[in-house]
């Protein structure tokens, strides 16, 4: 991140704010010109700053409002248990971020379903039969306070 500018920052910034922008408008709220800004981009992508562009959608709208945190201890943390739950872990569908965590457990997962109902069934059938998984524990949350993306 060194090798970025005030320039290659307030692009990355402009475009996290909404990606949809024109390079005209863009260039213009970052203080470049057209050419200059476009050339910026394609660097920043290739240079894998930017990963990609995506639709934040309103989860609440499509069903999907229910969410809960499931914290995974593993009874098995060599390399090869860890490679096999992280594989498997990114196949559900449910699972929407998937983190390792240095503490007293494993993993923490959020996991968006419609309802308790259907989070019961997504850790009964599929969390919970993770290799290596030991234990699990859950935390549902209650209002969503904050979201930086969307």
């Amino acid at each position: 991140m060194n090798d970025l500018d005030k320039f290659d920052r307030a692009i990355i910034k402009e475009l996290q704010l909404d990606a949809r922008i024109t390079v005209t408008g863009l260039a213009s709220k970052v203080g470049l010109s057209k050419t200059p800004c476009q050339i910026r981009m394609r660097r920043l992508e290739e240079q894998g700053y930017i990963r990609g562009y995506t639709a934040l959608i309103d989860q609440k709208k499509m069903g999907l409002d229910h969410i809960a945190f499931a914290q995974v201890t593993l009874n098995d943390t060599s390399t090869a248990a860890l490679e096999a739950f992280n594989a498997a872990a990114r196949k559900i569908s449910a699972v929407e971020e998937c983190h390792m965590i240095a503490g007293n457990f494993d993993y923490l997962l959020k996991v968006r379903t419609r309802n308790m109902e259907e989070y019961r069934a997504v850790l009964g059938e599929q969390i919970s039969s993770l290799p290596h998984v030991l234990q699990t524990s859950t935390f549902v949350v209650m209002e969503n306070v904050k979201d930086t993306r969307g």
